[in-house]
């Protein structure tokens, strides 16, 4: 009796010791698969009627701006720096997500913008500002200011003023890279 308790347990432990390491393998496995597809090189966001529209997304963004809807969200009340209520707009295949979608872990500081080719747009108070550099679109949502910046007054899609949001590096550089992206991205 006491050698096949001696065996369950062993054969328990094993079985036990196996699935603890698929587990392992799995979370692993899914945490590089889900690194090699982050998309944290966009960045935007909406100010409007007491709500802070979040994107990663430029085609669900894009919708947003025309339409003023997004088919999937989230929806988080009260929980903006005001006390306004955020609501990240979320693609198809975020719908069913509970967690690794780029916009919240931006804003939640769980996840940096890109460092390469980054591009991000915020829009408050009718104006839109433009972002090449995630440390300033921390920056501004702390502040609300952008400290470096070339403001164009009406050259936005629906006349609005159009703020290109510089860094100290680069304050006395005309931003012709930026304001080219943003016209592209516009005309697309």
């Amino acid at each position: 009796m006491l050698k096949k308790l001696s065996i369950i347990i062993v054969a328990t432990t094993l079985f036990a010791g196996c699935a603890s390491t698929e587990t392992q393998y799995t979370q692993n496995t899914t945490s590089a698969q889900r690194a090699t597809t982050v998309d944290n090189n966009d960045y935007y966001e909406v100010h409007q009627d007491g709500r802070i529209h979040i994107f990663y997304d430029a085609e669900t963004y894009m919708d947003f701006v025309a339409l003023g809807e997004t088919a999937y969200r989230k929806t988080f009340i009260g929980t903006g720096p005001n006390g306004e209520t955020v609501v990240y707009g979320l693609t198809k295949k975020d719908k069913k997500k509970t967690s690794g979608i780029p916009s919240i872990d931006m804003v939640e500081g769980r996840l940096e913008g890109s460092q390469d080719d980054f591009y991000a747009e915020i829009r408050k108070e009718g104006r839109i500002y433009v972002f090449d550099n995630w440390e300033e679109v921390k920056t501004f949502r702390a502040t609300g200011e952008a400290a470096y910046r070339l403001t164009q007054i009406g050259s936005g899609p629906a006349g609005e003023t159009v703020v290109f949001v510089l860094t100290k590096e680069n304050k006395k550089k005309y931003p012709a890279a930026m304001i080219k992206r943003f016209e592209a991205f516009h005309q697309a």
